[in-house]
């Protein structure tokens, strides 16, 4: 197969069935960017570990702490514009894991295991 023919083939399994019901463009940037400062993390940590053999100094904690602040920043918002704040975020996360701990499934998958 050839890239001419893939690329027809792929393009044709394209749905526009989307429905954004109560998604707005403003949510949709929130949760993109969420997920790009994630991303940002997880480029500075294989940095780390690839070109400083995994060695930790100062300066890359405080880029990984700026990092994880830009994360909290977008959690915080992306609570928010679900009607919710920081403290149901982790007041339902602890609630979680204890769960889960109580019967002993904190390692597997799923999300309601």
């Amino acid at each position: 197969m050839n890239i001419k023919d893939y690329s027809k083939k792929a393009i044709s399994t394209l749905t526009d069935d989307y429905q954004y019901g109560d998604i707005t463009p403003q949510m949709m940037g929130i949760i993109l960017g969420l997920s790009g400062e994630c991303g940002e993390v997880q480029e500075k940590f294989k940095k780390i570990l690839r070109d400083k053999k995994g060695k930790i100094n100062n300066k890359d904690k405080q880029e990984l702490i700026k990092e994880l602040g830009d994360i909290l920043w977008y959690v915080s918002v992306a609570a928010d514009l679900l009607g919710s704040n920081l403290e149901e975020v982790a007041k339902t996360n602890n609630e979680k894991l204890a769960s889960r701990q109580s019967r002993h499934t904190l390692h597997g998958s799923g999300d309601n295991r």
